[in-house]
């Protein structure tokens, strides 16, 4: 088990690793100047060749890469060009804000969709199966900006003009702050990613179930006389889990990494909203953070989903030797 988890982790250092050149070798060629953003566009050639020295950007690209990653493995992410402020300041502000987003997110969108498929499954061809299925084709045709729209017009400005405050249309307050104004602040970007991604939870749940209720241990669980619950819940789901928890993991290190439609949408000051500014503004050293912010998300998130397999299944820790 130590001899697979470890390979796992080298596998990830590697794909970091990888991206790390990727998105250095990427913003190298760029033709952005990063000496005239710093210094202005009315800054003389002796004070923009003085910050190139400064920041080592007067060596070669080999040598300013391993610059950048003798800092990044002491956890030095730089300082962004914009603000002057340390970037692993930046992130630690927006990170907390993401979180909270995915994570409730993330409670909705298993509340709404698995029950939805498991309930497809064990009616298939029926009137719920399809109330199921046409939930699943809308909710992933949808677009989320759109989605997002329509719940601020729906639950947001139409209430205001009749005098009721349903929900903000923006903002976020700390949980530390107030818990229940932190919570009010983000049920409607929750719904709206949730309501998207629940769609996807729920085609793959109903084809997951659906392949398993028609194994034989499930037509001998109920020859034994289980009840269709047990053999629903305990025998058919859990064997329906892999592909649910692979795809979940897959979300949460993705989304961690930035939600920037749900974000925009709702003024929420996370991650995503501090890309799309950071990319516009062509703020070298908070865009390079992001993206290695978000391979690190990922990775950890299907180490985790690894482990927890090798756990459970011994066969999966033998196949991946």
């Amino acid at each position: 088990m130590i001899r697979y988890f470890l390979s796992r982790v080298g596998f990830g250092a590697l794909v970091l690793f990888l991206l790390s050149v990727f998105v250095f070798v990427l913003f190298y060629v760029s033709p952005s100047d990063p000496a005239r953003i710093i210094a202005g566009d009315k800054a003389t050639e002796a004070l923009m060749e003085q910050i190139r020295v400064n920041l080592g950007l007067d060596k070669p690209m080999i040598q300013q890469y391993f610059m950048f990653l003798g800092n990044l493995l002491q956890g030095d992410l730089g300082f962004s060009y914009r603000s002057n402020l340390p970037v692993w300041d930046l992130l630690v502000r927006r990170i907390p804000v993401t979180m909270s987003l995915v994570f409730g997110a993330v409670f909705v969108w298993l509340a709404i969709g698995i029950p939805i498929g498991i309930s497809s499954a064990k009616h298939p061809g029926t009137l719920r199966d399809r109330i199921g299925q046409g939930f699943a084709i809308i909710g992933i045709s949808f677009p989320t900006f759109v989605l997002g729209m329509i719940a601020l017009y729906t639950l947001y400005f139409l209430p205001t003009k009749m005098g009721i405050t349903l929900f903000p249309p923006s903002g976020y307050i700390a949980f530390g702050e107030n818990p229940g104004q932190w919570a009010w602040h983000l049920i409607l970007p929750w719904l709206t990613l949730a309501l998207v991604i629940a769609a996807v939870y729920a085609r793959l749940t109903r084809g997951q179930m659906l392949d398993v209720l028609g194994q034989d241990y499930i037509r001998t669980a109920r020859a034994k006389g289980l009840t269709e619950r047990r053999v629903t819940y305990v025998h058919a789901f859990r064997s329906a889990m892999p592909p649910l928890v692979t795809q979940l993991g897959i979300d949460i290190g993705m989304l961690l990494g930035g939600v920037i439609v749900i974000e925009q949408v709702f003024g929420l000051p996370g991650v995503g909203s501090l890309a799309v500014t950071s990319v516009a503004m062509q703020d070298r050293p908070v865009v390079i953070a992001i993206v290695l912010l978000g391979g690190v998300f990922v990775v950890l998130s299907n180490l985790i989903v690894d482990t927890l397999y090798a756990l459970l299944d011994s066969r999966v820790r033998t196949a991946r030797k």
